[in-house]
């Protein structure tokens, strides 16, 4: 007769947590450890300890896991009446690529790099990772609250006038997070000589921590980050569905949900585990999970919704441990799966993920990389704050105060720059 491994370590794992009450009923504190998680080049993926109070304030609520009460929302530091009007002189094209995680800082280096050369910005098209794979803005965003959004900033058209051919555009590289000197220096030259230009930003490395250095641009850079990209209607309604359906199953943690970014082809990847230079992990797969959150106190009742597009078989073990574990696919409205779910453009289900993630009432970043960093920028302005970084934790429990990202901790994210 063989053996399912899924039973032996459902068995282990609930063995382990009887033997974690016994010992938190011996003492009043769980055991202290300092797990790391490093993951991408300049992400803050180490998780951090912090003070129970303060900080944080536990859900009187709920027993069923450590859920921490939600913050404010913060209030914006910019104030859009600071910004004096510019003449434009000239077009700004550009496409958002690669899913939403880019496409907020894909945003704001083209508004502040058209603000400071003078040029009307064109609303970007969408486009994919396969040749031909393009929509239009308003497919996915509010074009309304967008244009809006930059009145007084920066000149927003639909298109370009007839008489203005994209052929004639200069192409020129834009490094995330532009820099008014590499503007002056790399670009300005190139759109005094030619009139307009398209830009390519490209990510030399992953970083969103906030610096000490400030520029003029910089209420400009916060207003385009985190004031002027909404889902369209569609869309949201879509989100705000999953959401409802998500709380409806989580009856029994009053309505609360962990989001967990992790996809399986990317822990299929060379490198994912422990390849760095440090020997420490850049991403974990779902036993992992599963174990991390048992020991940091999350109960089986707890609701889990996943990032992977559609159910793989290795995430088995995390459903055994966890039930009320969820792709997109199970709680999509049934109506809405041919165009959102089924589609051959996975743009959408994107969309979806990202902001899936950026609302629930946990996010667990199981890969390191952009997602988290401005999933995490979208949940600091919105005071969601219980952001975990997973760890291989030693003995039966941790604290969840161990396991906080440094994005709220240490307060060292971009977006507390722009947020009072």
């Amino acid at each position: 007769m063989g053996v399912d491994l899924r039973q032996v370590v459902a068995g282990v794992l609930t063995l382990t947590m009887f033997v974690m009450l016994g010992n938190m009923i011996k003492r009043d504190h769980f055991d202290s450890v300092e797990g790391k998680f490093p993951g991408a080049r300049d992400v803050e993926f180490d998780s951090e300890k912090v003070s129970e109070q303060g900080l944080v304030t536990f859900s009187k609520k709920s027993t069923n896991g450590p859920w921490v009460e939600g913050g404010l929302e913060l209030k914006p530091c910019w104030k859009e009446s600071n910004f004096d009007d510019v003449e434009s002189k000239g077009f700004v094209t550009f496409s958002l690529t690669n899913g939403p995680e880019y496409h907020v800082s894909q945003i704001a280096d083209a508004v502040v790099v058209a603000r400071y050369i003078g040029a009307t910005l064109v609303l970007p098209d969408i486009r994919g990772n396969k040749p031909g794979d393009e929509r239009k803005f308003e497919e996915i965003y509010d074009v309304e609250k967008f244009v809006k959004s930059l009145v007084g900033v920066v000149k927003v058209v639909k298109g370009l006038p007839e008489d203005v051919s994209i052929r004639d555009f200069a192409v020129v590289k834009v490094p995330n997070r532009v820099s008014e000197d590499h503007i002056a220096e790399q670009i300005e030259p190139v759109f005094r000589t030619n009139s307009n230009v398209r830009l390519a930003t490209f990510f030399p490395s992953v970083n969103m921590r906030k610096t000490t250095k400030t520029s003029a641009s910089d209420p400009v850079a916060c207003l385009a980050m985190f004031g002027t990209l909404e889902l369209q209607p569609e869309v949201n309604e879509v989100v705000d569905s999953m959401i409802e359906r998500l709380r409806t199953l989580s009856r029994k943690s009053d309505g609360r949900f962990i989001a967990v970014d992790l996809r399986v082809e990317i822990l299929d990847k060379k490198g994912c585990h422990g390849s760095s230079a440090t020997g420490t992990k850049s991403c974990f797969n779902a036993q992992e999970i599963a174990i991390f959150l048992r020991k940091i106190g999350f109960g089986k009742d707890t609701t889990i919704y996943l990032t992977q597009p559609r159910w793989d078989e290795s995430l088995d073990v995390l459903k055994d441990i966890f039930p009320k574990t969820y792709t997109k696919e199970s709680i999509l409205p049934a109506d809405k799966k041919a165009k959102f779910l089924e589609s051959e453009d996975s743009e959408f289900e994107k969309v979806i993920d990202f902001y899936m993630c950026s609302q629930s009432d946990v996010f667990v970043p199981a890969i390191s990389g952009l997602f988290y960093a401005n999933v995490a920028g979208k949940r600091i302005a919105s005071g969601k704050t219980q952001i975990l970084v997973p760890a291989d934790i030693p003995g039966t429990s941790s604290s969840v105060t161990n396991h906080f990202s440094p994005y709220i901790s240490k307060k060292n994210h971009l977006a507390h720059s722009c947020f009072c």
